[in-house]
């Protein structure tokens, strides 16, 4: 298969592409998340084919499970939230980051600084919207005083940390290897288990994917060197089956056969089976190895793995999230169309967090350099070789 997004783009066009990309994406998994590809056809009279209104439409203010929040009509859910709450953590630290780092700035940005939170069409703290796995980062780490390298445990064990990784990836370009390290740092604070593996695995595909010359399969590559236990057992399984088909139409049946020998949550998506997202060595997050699958099934374009990230339903808004991430991080282009308006309907300017990551990213390459130089210099003093640096 020839691949569409393959790996183009300077570093700045490689951060915006990745992480309005990922924003997009949620906004277009949101209003059909929880669903099967048979109810959004019954539904939607179809498949969706880009931004639509709520589920319930007008009724969306009391209907249940999703009141009060306005899914849908292009606006962004907590995946995006959280990116850019990460986002402004790195524009703090100037640096890498640790679960220290989540527990000293990214806890109190939840907790203390009311923000414009798009489904619920008000001004209000990041704290009211995120869900209780993501509330559990303020219970364990400000109430409870846990170490931040251990808080993750005993958390509820799904996508909630790899989610919002993807600038991770990015601060670490082309280094995939440095992402999963950096990552699973970042994520012990929120996750264990395969929950926090997959944050490490989804920003090693964003890195990877920003790599010149970058290709879907190079990517997925890249993921199964560092994967570990059902994570990457399940990653190789759903994208063996993904390199057969080439549009995601015919691929949403398959791919779901695939990491169901993985995923703890079971056929009934609102209905967890008893031993859903519990800590085991042998399953994985759903998510994550279905989105790099639409990534293989659309060879790397973004509106193809978007909409059949989309389309599998389930945590659709979180599939599309990370396949926006990556195929955006590609180099494919993001629709304008979709973009213009989710920001204008999340009222979200989506390109500032993207320049001030840029920014901070080529800071942190600086500090990279200068700590590399320096061990170059004292190891050659060691050994009494030449040193280059």
């Amino acid at each position: 298969m020839t691949p569409k997004g393959e790996g183009t783009g300077t570093l700045d066009e490689r951060i915006t592409g990745a992480l309005v990309g990922a924003a997009v994406g949620d906004a277009l998994g949101g209003p059909v998340e929880g669903y099967s590809p048979d109810q959004i056809t019954e539904r939607h009279g179809g498949r969706v084919h880009g931004v639509v209104g709520p589920w319930n439409g007008d009724d969306w203010p009391t209907a249940r499970p999703i009141a009060p929040y306005h899914k849908g009509d292009g606006h962004v859910t907590d995946d995006t939230l959280m990116t850019h709450a990460l986002v402004r953590v790195y524009a703090t630290v100037r640096d890498h980051l640790d679960a220290y780092s989540v527990a000293t700035h990214l806890v109190p940005d939840l907790m203390t600084t009311p923000r414009w939170i798009p489904e619920l069409e008000a001004e209000a703290l990041p704290l009211q919207r995120i869900f209780l796995a993501e509330k559990w980062l303020v219970a364990r780490l400000h109430y409870g005083h846990v170490d931040p390298r251990e808080a993750g445990s005993g958390n509820i064990v799904n996508c909630g940390a790899a989610m919002y990784m993807a600038p991770v990836g990015l601060v670490n370009a082309a280094n995939p290897a440095g992402a999963y390290t950096e990552a699973l740092d970042v994520a012990g604070a929120h996750q264990s288990s395969y929950g926090r593996e997959a944050a490490g695995v989804f920003a090693a595909a964003v890195a990877a994917a920003c790599a010149p010359g970058a290709t879907p399969d190079s990517v997925v590559a890249a993921c199964l060197s560092l994967a570990k236990d059902g994570t990457r057992d399940a990653v190789e399984a759903v994208c063996e089956v993904a390199s057969r088909y080439t549009d995601f139409e015919s691929a949403l049946v398959p791919l779901r056969r695939a990491v169901a020998p993985y995923d703890t949550v079971g056929p009934d998506y609102r209905s967890p089976s008893l031993g859903a997202r519990r800590p085991s060595r042998l399953h994985s997050i759903e998510e994550l190895p279905v989105a790099l699958g639409m990534l293989i099934v659309s060879g790397g374009d973004f509106r193809h793995a978007v909409l059949g990230s989309v389309n599998y339903g389930r945590d659709c808004d979180s599939i599309a999230t990370m396949a926006g991430a990556v195929a955006g991080a590609l180099g494919s282009p993001v629709p304008h169309d979709w973009a213009k308006t989710v920001a204008e309907s999340s009222r979200l300017d989506l390109d500032a967090p993207a320049r001030t990551l840029t920014e901070v990213t080529r800071e942190i390459f600086g500090h990279d350099v200068e700590r590399r130089r320096a061990h170059e210099r004292a190891y050659a003093a060691l050994t009494g070789t030449p040193c280059s640096g």
